[in-house]
């Protein structure tokens, strides 16, 4: 069944064209990733589905009586004395209403038992309403929402916090769990999975995966765009086409389809270039043999070079920032070195005997859940902040780089062009052409820094970085508000590079292209695992398959040496 269909979609911001000609049919139970550049629409697409906005031409069409869901990258501010608690029970709120009436209902029984006409009524509203609280789920509301609040981490304490003084990323979690527990029939997601961490990004993955109902992601996050999906929508210059696989699946599709493309391409190209080699053989044949016949088919083929429909070279080549890192110095083979470390915030312990060692050249991603520490160890490592006890030692002749997961400016006020001359040598017109190969062109270079996206706050500290003689690189949380192509350009750039990194991530899918080891902190101690995160993950599954088995292994045996016993004493 059709869901949802945009037929020749078309929307303008003022001059601005965003939509130009989309087209999309969503059936029932598809779980589609939009995919595409920041800006290029998605957000859009979301609300005009949900009814937020109008388009200028074309159509849009919804299947009747079906029930949607957003999910708004920014959550609206609710009622000023509202609670947590209160936020989430607007999901129950045509429940409640159904339930108060119907405890109305049974008091009325009650006191008109003896009345068969008036009883008779009652009974029949009543029936309509249990059958309608059944159908809405209404007995399962309790289990809902303790399923709920377990899986995205909203504890008893949280519940009592007021809403609006919650953080972005908090907010944007409770109103995650109040779309959940409304159950639409049609999830629109709109980066749904920003600050949250990797456990309850598997939780939310299995959880959707299960979920009975139609779901549309905009998300950069690739490996639970994998998880989840099973259509990729591409948008791009306002038009887009629909790839019947998860992200990976677009990925090698449209590798394969651009060479093909560039395969047509130069296919047409040695047909146009055997044309041109033609006409010249019969000018030159024409005018040997004086022949007017060898010019006529010259000119013949000269008219079908120019009604042939050219194929265009393709870009086989993505604009690209050249994140190369400059390392002429390297570091000694210990790169940094962690004994014993202690470490307490107010009364939270957060390291307890905590061990780390990295070699030169090692790329280690740091995982934990929030709130373990990942981000205080970076500001011990930089000599930010004293552990209460034990050792940190940074190896002999490194020199780190250090892109932090919130990037502040000592002023604000200052453009870009400001910022970078203050660390580079070069005059100006070196400084913008430097500025304009990591996409800060022409007047972009003026704009103040105070005003830049999470995305251009990160290009600009990269450029600055590159910069500096670094062999040590620590990135915290390195992928957070770039968009997908952005990312890709950051691990290419990364996996060139020839020094030592230390990085925290919850992009899976990062992990795994990057990390040569992952260090995880639990229960205030670091464990090591060799390779990537899919490796990290089978050896946690293997390892506790193991710990799961051992009592059952061990009862074989021992039933088997019980075995043998009695066996023995048969014989004799």
């Amino acid at each position: 069944m059709i869901e949802i269909s945009l037929n020749n979609v078309k929307k303008d911001y003022g001059l601005k064209p965003v939509l130009n000609g989309l087209n999309l049919e969503v059936l029932t139970r598809d779980r589609i990733a939009i995919v595409g550049k920041n800006g290029a629409g998605k957000t859009t697409i979301f609300k005009i589905i949900a009814g937020l906005e109008n388009i200028d031409a074309g159509s849009v069409s919804i299947r009747k009586g079906a029930n949607i869901g957003l999910l708004e990258q920014i959550p609206l501010i609710s009622k000023e004395d509202y609670k947590v608690i209160d936020v989430l029970q607007e999901a129950y709120e045509n429940i409640f209403d159904i339930d108060k009436r119907m405890k109305i209902l049974e008091d009325q029984m009650s006191k008109n038992s003896n009345c068969p006409i008036k009883l008779e009524k009652i009974m029949k509203e009543y029936g309509k309403l249990q059958e309608l609280y059944i159908s809405m789920g209404g007995y399962e509301t309790e289990e809902n929402f303790g399923r709920i609040c377990t899986g995205f981490k909203i504890d008893k304490n949280m519940l009592e916090q007021n809403f609006n003084i919650l953080s972005g990323g908090q907010k944007t979690l409770v109103k995650l769990a109040t779309l959940l527990l409304k159950k639409p029939e049609i999830l629109l997601l709109d980066e749904p999975t920003n600050h949250l961490d990797i456990e309850t990004l598997e939780w939310f993955e299995n959880f959707l995966v299960e979920y009975n109902g139609t779901i549309l992601i905009n998300s950069h996050d690739r490996y639970f765009l994998d998880k989840v999906t099973n259509k990729t929508l591409v948008v791009e210059d306002g038009k887009s086409e629909l790839y019947h696989g998860n992200y990976s699946y677009y990925v090698k599709e449209e590798e394969k389809n651009l060479l093909l493309e560039f395969e047509s391409y130069k296919n047409q190209q040695k047909q146009i270039e055997a044309m041109k080699e033609a006409i010249k053989r019969y000018r030159d044949w024409g005018a040997r043999a004086g022949n007017e016949r060898f010019f006529k088919q010259a000119a013949n083929l000269e008219k079908r070079l120019e009604r042939m429909e050219k194929v265009d070279r393709p870009n086989m080549q993505d604009k690209k920032i050249p994140l190369n890192f400059s390392m002429t110095d390297r570091s000694g083979n210990d790169v940094l070195k962690v004994v014993g470390l202690h470490m307490k915030l107010g009364s939270k312990i957060l390291f307890k005997g905590l061990n780390i060692n990295m070699r030169y050249k090692e790329r280690v991603g740091l995982l934990g859940k929030n709130g373990s520490g990942k981000t205080t160890l970076f500001k011990l490592l930089l000599s930010m902040i004293s552990p209460d006890d034990g050792k940190l030692s940074i190896g002999s002749n490194v020199k780190i780089g250090y892109i932090p997961q919130d990037i502040l400016f000592d002023d604000v006020n200052q453009t870009v062009l400001d910022v970078f001359r203050r660390e580079s040598s070069g005059n100006e017109t070196t400084c913008r052409a430097t500025l304009a190969k990591f996409l800060f062109y022409g007047e972009n270079v003026f704009k103040k820094v105070g005003q830049l996206s999470g995305g251009e706050k990160v290009r600009l500290k990269l450029v600055l970085l590159i910069q500096k003689d670094v062999n040590l690189l620590m990135l915290d949380e390195p992928t957070n508000h770039i968009d997908i192509d952005t990312r890709e350009m950051l691990e290419e750039a990364i996996l060139d590079y020839k020094g030592s990194l230390l990085f925290i991530s919850h992009d899976r899918y990062f992990i795994n292209k990057i990390a040569s080891r992952v260090i995880e902190i639990d229960s205030h101690i670091a464990n090591s695992y060799l390779g990537n995160y899919d490796d990290y993950k089978f050896s946690k599954n293997k390892k506790s398959h193991v710990g799961s088995l051992g009592f059952s292994k061990i009862n074989q045996i021992s039933n088997s040496i019980e075995s043998t016993k009695i066996k023995k004493n048969k014989m004799y």
